[in-house]
């Protein structure tokens, strides 16, 4: 059975760090693309970073790009996100997800992903 756990979400103020982390089980996490996706209140679920496994390459939404950055720990079978310079706005829930094989185009539709974490949230405020 293919799991996603995430951890890492907490209250920060604006400009501080977060680190999050999707604990992923029940797959060999190589041959899964995993992306990160984040619903704030009352707002659709936005895609936020994905590495592909068409091309192993990491993508980011014009949102995050150049503030947070994602890496797969294969050994440990973990997906990171570090989020960096955090705004007002990045306040959400964060979750993980996992689909057998995608491509760039289609990355941050949520509809295409199979598997789900069950969130982590995230709370900037001063």
């Amino acid at each position: 059975q293919v799991q996603f756990v995430e951890s890492g979400g907490g209250f920060v103020q604006p400009g501080g760090s977060l680190r999050l982390s999707c604990a992923a089980s029940g797959l060999t996490l190589n041959n899964y693309a995993v992306g990160w996706f984040r619903q704030a209140p009352g707002k659709e679920r936005e895609g936020l970073s994905c590495i592909t496994n068409s091309d192993g390459n990491t993508y980011y939404s014009d949102s995050v790009r150049g503030r947070f950055t994602s890496a797969r720990d294969t050994a440990e079978s973990t997906v990171y996100l570090q989020l960096n310079n955090l705004k007002p706005e990045d306040t959400g829930t964060y979750y993980c997800a996992g689909v057998r094989a995608t491509v760039r185009a289609m990355c941050f539709i949520p509809a295409i992903w199979d598997f789900w974490g069950q969130g982590t949230e995230v709370t900037v405020s001063s």
